[in-house]
């Protein structure tokens, strides 16, 4: 049975009080263990926190034509921020999230003393700048702004985007941390910053904004056709994977999930549905 949940931050957090920092799984399966020792009830459907686009609809696609065959439940619970997918997992309010990059979970771990890890990669959404008014790079000017995500790791990664194309310089070394302060000549450009999920509202508002993939797309806008400048894909240590609470990695409703998102099909899909906005990245993440 498809069940696909939309979570508002509101509700998502008064639930996660209420959970508190209740663990996963119960004693039903002693076959089932974690590496920490919980068991897990492998009859229980597997509960992943996910962006909707395109992490909710790829597992959607799993749910309704892969899982049952895997012996696998699976729901999928949508979250519009960045934040409570990963405070859910840690509490236990969900088994699994789908939406984040490494360098993103490195630091929320970090900044939250939460012990999320990868479990495997699946794509990659590249970062891109777009505007509405503007048509070339070239045509970027002195005195126009460029809105920019405000999150560490990807407000970074958006500022090394700029300074690749020429729109800015950077300190030497600073790398996906950089920030605004980092900036050695801001080539007579301003910068607003903003939350990653409010970037595309701003569009209309700025001259030119920098957009995560998937937020690109729940904007109706093509990273491939509609951006001024694309991330490569080639070495880019950007890949979305799905993470659980440290322990939980050989929950066997995880590992079957896991192979199913580096699946043929699912290679498939992305590329069919897709066109090349999204790229699939299969393997293990990096470790470090």
């Amino acid at each position: 049975m498809r069940r696909n949940i939309k979570i508002t931050a509101a509700v998502a957090s008064a639930a996660a009080l209420a959970l508190g920092l209740s663990a996963c799984g119960t004693d039903s399966d002693p076959a089932a263990k974690s590496e920490s020792g919980a068991k897990a009830d492998t009859s229980k459907a597997l509960v992943v926190a996910a962006s909707p686009t395109p992490h909710a609809d790829i597992l959607n696609f799993v749910e309704k034509n892969l899982a049952e065959k895997e012996g696998l439940k699976l729901e999928v619970k949508e979250f519009t921020d960045y934040v409570l997918p990963n405070t859910a997992t840690q509490s236990g309010q969900v088994d699994a999230n789908f939406f984040q990059h490494k360098p993103y979970l490195d630091d929320f771990n970090k900044k939250n003393d939460t012990t999320i890890v990868p479990v495997v990669n699946v794509h990659l959404e590249p970062l891109g700048l777009y505007s509405k008014k503007i048509k070339d790079l070239k045509d970027i000017k002195t005195g126009q702004t460029i809105a920019v995500p405000n999150d560490t790791t990807n407000g970074g990664r958006a500022l090394q985007l700029l300074a690749e194309n020429g729109l800015i310089t950077l300190k030497d070394g600073v790398g996906t941390t950089a920030k605004l302060s980092d900036i050695t000549d801001k080539k007579g450009l301003e910068f607003k910053e903003l939350e990653a999920a409010t970037v595309p509202r701003a569009l209309n508002d700025v001259d030119a904004a920098v957009i995560n993939g998937n937020y690109a797309l729940e904007a109706k806008l093509s990273p491939a056709e509609d951006s001024l400048a694309l991330e490569k894909a080639e070495g880019n240590p950007y890949a979305n994977f799905l993470a659980v609470k440290e322990g939980n990695e050989k929950d066997p409703r995880v590992e079957k999930l896991a192979g199913l998102l580096n699946s043929d099909e699912v290679k498939k899909f992305i590329e069919d549905t897709y066109q090349g906005s999204i790229i699939d990245s299969f393997g293990a993440p990096a470790t470090s």
